[in-house]
């Protein structure tokens, strides 16, 4: 890690509060450009946390962190109190051996703005994959599992269809009910109705209402549905050039935001709609 010495971050995190999500002076960059600048960040277990901002702000950096699609440059990420991309060497972290990655990421579920369904199964053969070939799960329960959630997405009649006989909408709801059938702790949502046509928007965001009034799930999304976010969220975070420039409670922030940035940004958005 550039700069920083791992004997600077704890082991694991303690205490009768500890985040579910807990990001610690996490910085990202591309050679000279930084895209992450020492985040700090703390998502609670239950907890709904939107991300929004400008195109290149950060914001779906974080879910690809998280997700260990993006290699951190310095700092820490935890994950249920574990660091997530390091492992403890004596009495101090060093990076993660596979073993250990593939344990962190089983508590991390995500949702893409491009479905990412395999195009040669079913609606059921896709939320069963995952839970036979890494999770261990037998074909039966992998089966009753996939049906619940197929189901509790509305998606019960499609079980036996194929991707490209479903509409975006129904595909979203169906990659939704994959990720939920390797139970996450975490689930993360990248722009999940960017794709859609705006008809159909409203099927996805109803699964999504449901996951939060229903599933004790963490849930951290990037979106550019301002009323969704206000409509959904604990909290929102608006990014800014790879940092948090202003959060807080959907009422504070998008009927009281303090800072000029997210003035503005928020003036351009319903000037956009």
């Amino acid at each position: 890690m550039l700069g920083q010495s791992m004997s600077d971050f704890p082991l694991e995190l303690q205490g009768s509060a500890v985040p579910m999500v807990s990001f610690k002076q996490v910085s990202k960059s591309y050679g000279n450009l930084v895209v992450m600048n020492a985040l700090d960040l703390d998502i609670a277990e239950g907890e709904m946390v939107t991300i929004i901002g400008p195109s290149g702000s950060g914001k779906t950096t974080v879910l690809r962190m998280l997700m260990t699609l993006e290699t951190i440059n310095s700092g820490v990420i935890y994950v249920d109190g574990k660091p997530l991309t390091h492992m403890r060497n004596g009495n101090n972290l060093a990076p993660a051996d596979e073993r250990h990655l593939r344990k962190m990421r089983s508590k991390i579920g995500m949702c893409f703005q491009h479905f990412n369904l395999f195009p040669h199964m079913t609606a059921l053969e896709n939320c069963m994959e995952g839970p036979v070939h890494v999770l261990g799960l037998s074909k039966r329960e992998a089966r009753e599992r996939s049906e619940e959630l197929l189901a509790m997405v509305g998606m019960a009649d499609k079980r036996n269809q194929h991707p490209s006989r479903l509409s975006g909408g129904q595909q979203q709801r169906v990659a939704i009910a994959r990720a939920l059938a390797m139970r996450p702790k975490v689930m993360l949502f990248d722009e999940v109705t960017s794709a859609l046509d705006p008809e159909v928007i409203g099927e996805v965001t109803s699964v999504i209402r449901k996951l939060v009034s229903e599933q004790n799930l963490t849930m951290l999304m990037v979106t550019h549905q301002m009323g969704f976010a206000k409509d959904i969220s604990d909290r929102v975070c608006f990014f800014y050039g790879g940092h948090i420039e202003e959060q807080g409670t959907p009422s504070e922030l998008f009927g009281n935001p303090k800072k000029e940035r997210t003035q503005q940004f928020l003036s351009a958005v319903k000037e956009a709609v």
